[in-house]
């Protein structure tokens, strides 16, 4: 995907949006939850979620919990409170980066 560097710098936000909407996920659920929202375009390797992951562990803003699944541990991750005030922060964040984006690449041209 030629623009996937775009979507690099979002990928906390990513994340943190999509354990917004499901409460918990483990890391293969996510790489496949992204890649069928946006119908294939984006594939997420565990090499960049992995690190995602534990980084907003280390910030607080992830907890996990640890289940067995067919004789194997599967770690679950969900937001934390801290979690779910920063999920609302970068998402307006967000917003108003695709609205000034929107407005550099699509001017509105008047005379006023």
């Amino acid at each position: 995907m030629g623009n996937s560097k775009l979507y690099k710098g979002s990928l906390n936000t990513i994340i943190l949006k999509l354990l917004e909407e499901k409460g918990k996920m483990y890391g293969y659920e996510i790489t496949q939850k992204v890649k069928e929202l946006t119908k294939g375009e984006l594939k997420i390797t565990e090499g960049a979620l992995y690190p995602a992951l534990h980084k907003l562990e280390a910030e607080g803003l992830l907890d996990v919990e640890v289940a067995k699944v067919d004789n194997r541990l599967r770690k679950y991750y969900k937001l934390t409170e801290a979690g779910e005030k920063e999920t609302i922060n970068r998402l307006a964040e967000l917003e108003e980066f695709i609205r000034s984006m929107q407005n550099l690449v699509n001017p509105k041209w008047s005379i006023e």
